[in-house]
């Protein structure tokens, strides 16, 4: 019963913030969307993991993820719309009495989910309070 009840909340389409991808074969299916998106952010994101990595090891481990990202999504672009939502959700940010430099990439993701009207799923949900009238958040 419990696991007809998760399927019937299952979402239609959402955005995967960076760490929920990261994550994605520790996560069960049946709390992400049927059709889960990626964004042009995240992809940059994951660029940058490759070139911090410390070491061979992480820096191929990190390369194979983002090859995976690529092969398997068409990414959501940060476009215009996505750039006119992003300056609304550095306003909500401080006006929840936050710093938006820091979360510059988190807003910028979200930001791309909400002009496309899809909520976001994050394993961080506390990196985007204050942002709830913009963009639906699910934690995971």
């Amino acid at each position: 019963m419990a696991e007809r009840r998760r399927a019937s909340r299952r979402r239609p389409a959402g955005v995967l913030d960076t760490c929920v991808y990261i994550d994605l074969a520790l996560l069960n299916p049946a709390d992400l969307p049927a059709v889960p998106e990626l964004t042009a952010i995240t992809f940059a994101e994951l660029q940058q993991g490759v070139s911090m990595a410390r070491d061979p090891i992480s820096r191929a481990a990190r390369l194979e993820v983002l090859g995976a990202a690529m092969a398997d999504f068409d990414p959501l672009p940060f476009d215009a719309a996505a750039a006119a939502r992003y300056g609304t959700l550095v306003t909500l940010t401080i006006a929840a009495g936050r710093q938006p430099r820091p979360r510059r990439i988190d807003l910028m993701i979200a930001a791309v989910a909400s002009a496309h009207g899809l909520p976001l799923y994050t394993r961080n949900v506390a990196d985007f309070r204050g942002l709830s009238s913009a963009v639906e958040i699910i934690g995971i």
